[in-house]
């Protein structure tokens, strides 16, 4: 594990012990704790973290993440854990370990189709379970409501709640089986982040490259496509500040190329979402320019990619860019004005609130996205999506199973790559087609 990491824990008071259970399993990394009593202090301890510096990568809960997304810095790795099916099934067996009928019973906080699985697996009468979905912008009191109201119809001698306020709110007047994430789960989601942080790091000390064309002239100027024009151009990128240490060439017709680290690209074009300098080459050269960037493993895939993701800006109507990785995944329209967009896809819906129904982070899910569409339908292994998002393919299993819960990965076939062995599992992406729904 890289030295020097700092992860933010934020988190309930009740679920420490949990969680620091859990950080026992990482070294070299360094915990900042934010720990809560009541849901309404989440915003100012986050907000009090962000403060003293931005950590490494955040681990919250779906409550914390829904109450203070919109502070996150979108440059930070963010892991929500939300409790899975192995903890609803250790719920209904303390159920049964205190003599409890499984059913009837309230269920908060879990998706529906978990409810469903874990169900049908202990052969419960799924008519006789209530379940309340999390929603981003869900009031306790509403949760609190559901459960009053299935303890009014059903008489049920307990209810199974994710929320820890929904206990003292129900007074003691009825058994409450808290639902929560187990050390297990809590530790496979830091070692994921961890993970997620050393290839950030790792990707970030990888050589790309960029291709900057110009493709015309502004009608309102007179640079054109020039000579003139390139040599203009080549100034203003050796006077962006972010290409102070790049490697710049012009290569003619074939464009201007700039050789630098991935996370001098990433802070040049804000984390992939915009690119100034076009907006710059329009004004004051007078010309439209288009830009591609390549990730690879090698200076000349570097520039393959390049050219791929700059002949693709080339076909929009506005000067913008692309980026296109040897893993597959394409990430754009980058816009010139470089407008704070956050996430590339939120054109396809509102991202962020599917995100927050998911349990992902926005970047997770976006990446995701982009994932699908190089795709382009085919269907996909969890072992071969781990590989592209940088994750183990313990993590990638446990993503593809939250996906189905969500319904934005369907199963569609197996494959065998090897006589010997269990033939994988395939999943389609259908992310996309959710976002549209949410438009």
């Amino acid at each position: 594990m890289p030295a020097g990491i700092v992860i933010g824990l934020v988190l309930h008071t009740s679920h420490r012990a949990r969680f620091e259970e859990a950080a026992r399993a990482l070294t070299g990394v360094t915990f900042a704790w934010v720990v809560y009593e009541r849901e309404e202090q989440i915003r100012e301890r986050v907000a009090g973290l962000l403060s003293r510096g931005a950590p490494d990568g955040l681990l919250l809960g779906l409550v914390p993440y829904a109450r203070c997304r919109d502070l996150l810095p979108p440059e930070v790795p963010v892991a929500v854990t939300r409790p899975a099916a192995l903890e609803l099934a250790l719920a209904w067996s303390r159920a049964r370990g205190n003599g409890w009928p499984a059913t009837p019973v309230s269920i908060d906080t879990f998706a529906r189709e978990t409810v469903d699985e874990v169900a049908a697996a202990l052969e419960l009468d799924r008519q006789t379970i209530a379940c309340l979905p999390f929603e981003p912008e869900q009031p306790i009191a509403e949760v609190v409501a559901f459960h009053r109201e299935q303890l009014a119809r059903t008489g049920a001698a307990y209810v199974i709640s994710v929320r820890t306020a929904v206990a003292a709110a129900l007074d003691g007047r009825v058994a409450v089986l808290h639902a929560l994430a187990t050390p297990g789960t809590i530790r496979a989601d830091l070692h994921e982040l961890a993970l997620r942080i050393r290839h950030r790091r790792a990707d970030g000390l990888r050589f790309a490259a960029g291709i900057f064309l110009v493709t015309a002239a502004d009608p309102a100027g007179a640079g054109g496509g020039s000579h003139r024009a390139r040599v203009g151009l080549v100034e203003l990128l050796r006077r962006t500040p972010e290409f102070a240490e790049a490697w710049i060439d012009d290569r003619g017709p074939r464009g201007i190329v700039v050789f630098a680290h991935a996370a001098l690209f990433e802070a040049a074009t804000r984390l992939w979402v915009g690119l100034p300098v076009l907006a710059q080459a329009r004004d004051r050269l007078g010309v439209r320019v288009v830009a591609g960037f390549g990730l690879g493993g090698s200076a000349r895939l570097s520039v393959a990619l390049a050219e791929r993701a700059a002949e693709r800006a080339g076909q929009d109507p506005a000067a913008g860019a692309y980026l296109i990785s040897d893993t597959g995944m394409m990430i754009g329209p980058m816009g010139a004005a470089g407008a704070p967009l956050v996430y590339t896809y939120r054109e396809h819906g509102d991202l962020e609130a599917l995100a927050g129904q998911v349990g992902l982070s926005p970047g997770t899910l976006s990446r995701l996205a982009a994932i699908e569409r190089s795709l382009a339908g085919r269907p996909v292994s969890p072992s071969e999506l781990a590989r592209s998002l940088g994750i183990t393919d313990p993590s990638g299993r446990r993503l593809i199973r939250k996906l189905s819960e969500s319904r934005l990965a369907v199963g569609d076939g197996s494959s065998q790559l090897h006589r010997k062995g269990r033939p994988a599992r395939l999943y389609r992406l259908s992310i996309t087609e959710a976002l549209e729904r949410a438009r």
